[in-house]
């Protein structure tokens, strides 16, 4: 019974809202609109249209007829925007940095996705800030923010919720939740985040049945609540990750979030790696005492919190801590608490194959997770209970793109530009495998049958092979 009210209540919603965020519908990653997917993406079948793009890790997103992306071309930072059903592009507009820093080379400055409504379409940029642009281009405000300090960058992306605009800027000290007028850019609220720190995770809002709607923020070591009107924090709780990735779901009353880590610390004690290779035996831990390690090489922006080109033991320590603790997927029923939650609150917790970077999948009362090697999890959305676990054998690479679903489908694509088309269901089944030979970062969009899915290097918008012949 609840399941079945729980389902129309999401279909009145959602039935005839587009793709216009990260992840479509309040980033379900669902499209539960009455109309049908391809099973199969074959270019020389289903490819309605192809078109060239920049270099980007944003997603596209949709309104109306127009598809909206964002881009880098060297200093340049770009909003494309494309006619949904032909691929034209329309037009491109330009941001020139307003700061500018370097950060970790799997991410880069276009990662957050657009967020887009009637009035046009909305981006973020670390290095410059928030702008808002018409359906036709024209720019109609920009709202500067930054510089940030966040080794990886920021991947956050904005998302439209009433009558504002709301982006999370968590970085290693002075993290915020921003709220500005949608038609304005003018600030209506902001709210330190304390006790956040590094965090890639957008927003989702959330409406519990007789109360005000909240707005539900996964950091890298707690997941908060906060009011949509005023900001206003309501309940938090705290949560262990490698850094908080992706956007928390919903199966109703609660919230649903997935995050990666251990029950032991992960790293060595800062004595021993200073037994280890502290050469000059000063104390500290310098990049070039690193020289037989890449790893921590190419991560020593991020240890090194002061950046004063050494690591002493205050920064090991704090960087051991992280991602250590209570983990996994794990669904939290707030109902009305405020502050900290009782540890009672989380309905059920699973601690198996669960992904980095992919957001979780709830699709008619199932939840889904696919992580690196093709690893596909099913479980009951309501108890956690095991559905079924295995892989897509053709698909084993990493994943970053996260899963989304429609028209009793699940599509996953892989980092190696690989996607996997599964019957979704309690025993899902593989009905596809789809090689695009090009890598994979962004997640798909879905509108009106058609799935839209962005490469490296270009943008791919599949449909009914019947709609493909009617070109």
């Amino acid at each position: 019974m609840l399941r079945g009210a729980l389902s129309c209540y999401l279909m009145c919603v959602w039935a005839h809202a587009q793709w216009t965020q990260f992840r479509g519908p309040n980033g379900s990653g669902v499209d539960l609109a009455a109309v049908s997917y391809p099973a199969e993406l074959l270019p020389a079948r289903n490819l309605l249209w192809k078109a060239a793009v920049p270099f980007g890790q944003s997603s596209p997103v949709i309104q109306g007829d127009r598809l909206y992306v964002t881009a880098t071309d060297g200093p340049r930072l770009l909003t494309l925007s494309f006619d949904a059903q032909t691929g034209q592009e329309l037009w491109r507009r330009e941001l020139r940095r307003a700061h500018s820093h370097k950060i970790y080379a799997a991410n880069d400055p276009a990662s957050p996705s657009p967020a887009a409504d009637e009035s046009g379409v909305y981006v973020f940029f670390a290095d410059f800030g928030l702008a808002a642009y018409t359906p036709q281009g024209k720019e109609r405000w920009t709202s500067p923010l930054g510089p940030f300090k966040n080794f990886y960058g920021m991947a956050a992306s904005p998302v439209l919720a009433a009558d504002v605009l709301l982006q999370v800027c968590d970085q290693q000290s002075g993290s915020f939740l921003l709220a500005v007028d949608r038609k304005t850019g003018r600030p209506r609220w902001k709210t330190e985040r304390t006790g956040s720190t590094l965090g890639w995770s957008t927003p989702m809002i959330f409406r519990p049945a007789g109360q005000k709607p909240q707005i539900i923020v996964l950091g890298s070591t707690r997941v908060d609540s906060y009011y949509l009107d005023t900001g206003e924090p309501i309940w938090w709780t705290p949560v262990a990750s490698m850094g908080g990735l992706g956007i928390p779901v919903s199966n109703g009353q609660n919230v649903v979030v997935s995050t990666l880590a251990t029950a032991e610390p992960w790293m060595a004690s800062f004595q021993s790696e200073l037994d280890k290779i502290d050469k000059d035996r000063d104390g500290r831990l310098s990049r070039a005492e690193f020289q037989e390690d890449q790893d921590y090489r190419d991560h020593f922006g991020w240890l090194d919190t002061d950046s004063d080109g050494f690591i002493d033991g205050g920064e090991w320590n704090a960087a051991r801590g992280v991602g250590v603790g209570e983990y996994g997927a794990a669904a939290i029923s707030a109902g009305g608490a405020h502050g900290r939650l009782d540890p009672q609150t989380v309905v059920w917790r699973f601690k198996k194959n669960i992904p980095y970077v992919p957001s979780p999948l709830v699709y008619k009362d199932i939840y889904y997770m696919v992580r690196d090697g093709g690893i596909i999890t099913a479980l009951d959305a309501s108890t956690g209970k095991l559905l079924k676990e295995g892989r897509t054998r053709e698909a084993l690479g990493e994943y970053y793109a996260s899963p989304v679903a429609a028209d009793g489908k699940v599509f996953l694509s892989s980092g190696e530009g690989k996607i996997t088309v599964l019957k979704a269901g309690p025993q899902w089944d593989v009905l596809s495998v789809n090689d695009l030979n090009d890598e994979i970062r962004a997640t798909p969009a879905l509108d009106r049958g058609r799935i839209y899915v962005r490469t490296r290097s270009s943008l791919y918008c599949f449909g009914a092979a019947r709609q493909a012949r009617l070109r």
